[in-house]
């Protein structure tokens, strides 16, 4: 019986990669799925992509190795969406925009909850925040 996860990862490309077609060495090599969550590419420029993968917990660390010997940096999205605790003044502005229920708050009088592995990096949240709690560190 095949168990399948997803994980959400951001991609950091280097500008040298940015022509190469690493995303289809993947799929090729490997049997996952991915879902382009966010991406900003431009020609001589680094990129970044936000992609959720879905394989077998093997098949995911092969696609990780994989990208890496590619010379991709990668790393999980919850070390790049964050929300600052001690700024978060639980206005609950944020929980009003958010597509996918990753910021919520259960009732009224209860703090604002971050869920990162409902994120999808829209990024949404980071304006409509007043103390700007919620950051983004790509």
């Amino acid at each position: 019986m095949r168990i399948v996860a997803s994980r959400k990862v951001v991609l950091h490309y280097p500008r040298l990669l940015v022509n190469q077609p690493v995303i289809c060495g993947l799929v090729k090599k490997h049997d996952v799925v991915f879902n382009i969550l966010r991406a900003t590419v431009r020609p001589d420029e680094d990129a970044v992509l936000v992609l959720e993968l879905t394989g077998t917990d093997e098949e995911l660390d092969a696609s990780e190795s994989y990208l890496q010997q590619a010379g991709v940096r990668t790393q999980p999205l919850e070390l790049d969406i964050v929300m600052n605790e001690e700024r978060c003044t639980d206005c609950g502005a944020c929980v009003l925009v958010c597509p996918t229920e990753a910021l919520v708050r259960p009732s009224p009088e209860q703090q604002v909850k971050f869920l990162p592995e409902k994120c999808i990096a829209c990024e949404l949240c980071v304006p409509a925040c007043p103390p700007r709690a919620m950051e983004v560190h790509y």
